[in-house]
């Protein structure tokens, strides 16, 4: 009886913790996690999509563990009129912040400057025009400029990177280990951009 009860609690305990061990989305098979992100449910009615180069798995992880900021991203984009809001910084709560602004996007120069932050993860959402989002692995960069924590900025160069073009129907998010250039021209087209550029702390 005692061996029985004691396998029983086993069996409960290994349970518990093989559902402990794939709850986060760092544990995920490549399906559940597709399929998760593909769903759009963390959107809450946002009628935007997230593009493409997003990685997945970085994303679920830390919409995961900081839910309610997220959330309010989320919110924030779909309550708000984008178009017609102020420019300048638009504090949200909680060090989460977002950066409004118009400008025509600068033709690509030879070599190519990335950034880089530590601190916070860059949403980027172009409200109208169009322009092109440079993004390569951090590991790539040979710093040019160092680190500066105040502005929580570094400058560098990349043998390659990949290059997305951003429109008013998707947002893209970039993490700290991504290395990226927005703002870049896309083609001679010259046009003007309204972009919002939202500040999540990683």
């Amino acid at each position: 009886m005692r061996a029985v009860l004691r396998l029983s609690v086993l069996l409960v305990l290994s349970g518990f913790t093989q559902c402990r061990s794939t709850s986060h989305p760092s544990e995920w098979s490549d399906q559940k996690l597709n399929k998760w992100f593909e769903s759009g449910q963390f959107l809450n009615g946002l009628q935007l999509l997230p593009d493409e180069s997003i990685d997945r798995r970085s994303f679920a992880g830390h919409y995961y563990d900081n839910k309610e900021a997220w959330d309010k991203v989320f919110a924030f984009l779909k309550e708000t009129d984008l178009p017609n809001t102020a420019l300048g910084r638009i504090e949200l709560g909680d060090n989460i912040y977002a950066l409004a602004s118009e400008y025509s996007p600068r033709r690509s120069r030879d070599p190519v400057l990335l950034e880089a932050h530590k601190k916070y993860i860059d949403l980027f959402y172009v409200v109208s025009g169009k322009e092109l989002l440079y993004v390569a692995p951090l590991e790539s960069l040979t710093v040019t400029v160092p680190y500066n924590p105040e502005t929580d900025v570094e400058w560098g160069t990349v043998p390659a990177f990949s290059s997305w073009k951003a429109s008013p129907d998707r947002f893209f998010v970039v993490f700290p280990d991504e290395a990226h250039r927005p703002g870049v021209r896309d083609g001679n087209d010259s046009v003007f951009v309204r972009k919002l550029v939202v500040k999540i702390p990683f």
